[in-house]
């Protein structure tokens, strides 16, 4: 199960973070109509994988938490709710970026909230490892 945590994670995080600081700026010569399709198009094929990088962290998240939720810290749990809500930014904005019709520069705004806040759920997930 942690295998698909980091696994879902990878592709969640690590596809946004593609999209936005390599994608992006590639497709900012483009004509605008053709950067729109291009964009529409990227959003419809990867909302398939956030949806299922989603279910992957949820799923294996709430078992990963059932092996360590009995005699937790009051800094692990402060930590995990810190986390949580990041996570639930990551999922509610991603979920976003999939669908249709989002405007481009705030696409790419999201997206650049999505890659910090992802970037700060690993960080806390790393540490919570070791607490």
């Amino acid at each position: 199960m942690l295998w698909v945590h980091i696994a879902s994670a990878a592709v969640l995080v690590g596809g946004v973070t593609f999209a936005r600081f390599v994608v992006v700026p590639a497709m900012a010569g483009l004509a605008d109509s053709d950067r729109r399709n291009a964009s529409e198009k990227m959003a419809s094929g990867f909302r398939i994988w956030i949806t299922g990088a989603i279910i992957g962290l949820l799923g294996s998240g709430l078992f990963n938490l059932m092996q360590r939720v009995d005699g937790a810290s009051s800094e692990f749990l402060l930590m995990f709710a810190i986390k949580m809500l990041l996570a639930l930014h990551v999922f509610a904005v991603g979920m976003i970026l999939g669908k249709p019709g989002v405007e481009e520069a705030k696409r790419a705004r999201l997206m650049t909230g999505v890659v910090y806040s992802g970037l700060v759920v690993i960080g806390i997930s790393s540490f919570l490892r070791w607490v």
